[in-house]
């Protein structure tokens, strides 16, 4: 909360920089799980600005954060996990699935994250 805090006091961190710069401080395997969501989601949607969001790495579309992701190690869970928020537009039905965990990357999930990235940007 206190990382939340800070971003609204300053206005919340964006640029790939930041963001590369918050995932390499993530010990392993989050620091490769976030370097690869960052590929495929800039690779889906370049048009989204990469920034930070409660202190993770989340990617934004007219200030409002459309994905994220949030690493394993950060609330000492046994995966990490790439969610989507209210500003996604991912309904389908009165329920939907918005967060996924994650273990590892391979072309599989990268393909499917791809995927429900460009839905969420509609």
């Amino acid at each position: 909360m206190r990382e939340r805090a800070r971003e609204q006091k300053d206005g919340a961190p964006e640029g790939e920089a930041v963001l590369l710069a918050r995932i390499a401080e993530l010990p392993e395997p989050d620091r490769s799980l976030g370097l690869r969501l960052h590929a495929v989601v800039t690779a889906s949607a370049p048009d989204l600005t990469p920034r930070t969001w409660y202190g993770m790495p989340a990617w934004a579309k007219d200030g409002k954060v459309i994905c994220f992701f949030t690493p394993g190690t950060k609330f000492k869970a046994r995966y990490a996990t790439f969610g989507f928020n209210d500003s996604a537009k991912l309904d389908d039905g009165l329920m939907w699935p918005t967060s996924f965990a994650l273990t590892r990357l391979t072309s599989t999930e990268e393909k499917k994250i791809a995927e429900l990235v460009k839905k969420a940007v509609g």
